[in-house]
């Protein structure tokens, strides 16, 4: 009996140390795919962790290429250049005015302001100048004066309108015109006198005089190019007390008035009936509202610095000198030139 408990014993010892040895080994076998199932999700994660940082790269380069997108799509701008300083005058930005959804309106706006720049307004000068003629001076010398300059606003507007479709700069299209003569002719000017017109003054009225003397002397000596403009006002200036002039009867509103520098239309009536002899072409002409006595009616040319001016452009073909001879209540005015192009002139029909 004994030795049956002692064998059932060490069977169980050795059951259990099989048992044991059984434990340990399964333990030991999984060691490995522990080991494989750690570094398969490290792997996962590092995988995860690549493509999350891809992704982030991904999303940047999208936004610089949004932002890159952005800086190309600029606003249209339109910039009016001075063509001599090359300063910016105006910046135009078609879209916020427009342009492609009503043309009409854009245009319109930019006409006015082409024009406002053109001839100026009460606070700006504009780029318009009328040509200021040149003169032979008291020494046979000439006296220069100013070319005639013209920003053509149609031209600007169509430019503008044009470059409005993907920007750019305009400059603006300023045309100068010299006086049409040769100074080598000047000496010779004065040669022949194809036209002449005389009217008659009370000398008397001593400050309708000297209105008629400044402004006859402002006129005499005045060189006309082929082509050339003269403007009254231009070439006189302003008829005002700080120039020289005095008080004296004038037409206003079809009523005869005290004003500074009364009579200077005499003068320039009488020029009109001098040019008019010749093939000139008008440019500005007015008539007074009351009936003058200097020359037949329908016969006069009123002038108003700053308003109603006397204009007319040389047609004849030649160069001509204009000559104002003043004296004991006699105003006259002789259209010249060089014996040489006396044949030439055409003479108005």
């Amino acid at each position: 009996m004994t030795k049956r408990k002692w064998g059932i014993a060490l069977l169980l010892i050795v059951c259990f140390i099989g048992l044991a040895g059984c434990s340990g080994k399964t333990a030991g076998d999984n060691e490995p795919e522990k080991k494989a199932a750690v570094e398969k999700s490290k792997e996962d994660k590092t995988k995860e962790e690549a493509r999350a940082e891809e992704q982030a790269k991904e999303e940047e380069k999208k936004e610089e290429k949004k932002e890159e997108k952005k800086e190309e799509i600029k606003p249209v701008v339109v910039n009016v250049i001075d063509p001599d300083t090359k300063a910016v005058l105006k910046t135009f930005r078609p879209a916020e005015m427009g342009f492609g959804e009503d043309d009409e309106k854009y245009k319109a706006e930019v006409a006015q302001w082409a024009k406002e720049i053109a001839r100026g307004t009460d606070t700006m000068k504009g780029y318009d100048q009328r040509m200021t003629l040149d003169k032979i001076g008291p020494d046979g010398n000439i006296i220069k004066g100013q070319p005639e300059i013209i920003l053509e606003e149609s031209e600007l507007v169509d430019k503008i309108f044009a470059a409005s479709v993907s920007g750019g700069d305009v400059e603006l299209p300023l045309y100068v015109s010299e006086s049409g003569y040769d100074p080598a002719d000047v000496p010779h000017l004065g040669e022949v006198v194809v036209a002449s017109y005389t009217t008659n003054f009370n000398s008397g009225v001593a400050g309708r005089t000297k209105n008629i003397e400044l402004s006859a002397e402002a006129i005499n000596n005045i060189i006309l190019g082929e082509g050339d403009h003269f403007s009254f006002n231009t070439t006189v200036g302003p008829s005002d007390e700080a120039h020289g002039y005095q008080p004296a009867e004038e037409a206003v509103n079809g009523k005869l008035v005290m004003g500074i520098g009364g009579g200077i239309c005499q003068t320039s009536s009488t020029l009109y009936n001098a040019v008019d002899k010749v093939g000139v072409s008008y440019v500005e002409k007015h008539h007074h509202s009351v009936t003058v006595g200097y020359v037949p009616k329908g016969r006069d040319a009123t002038v108003s610095y700053g308003g109603k001016d006397f204009r007319f452009e040389n047609t004849t073909g030649i160069p001509l000198l204009v000559k104002a001879n003043f004296g004991n209540g006699v105003l006259t005015i002789e259209v010249r030139t060089a014996k040489k192009y006396e044949g030439m002139l055409k003479k108005a029909v």
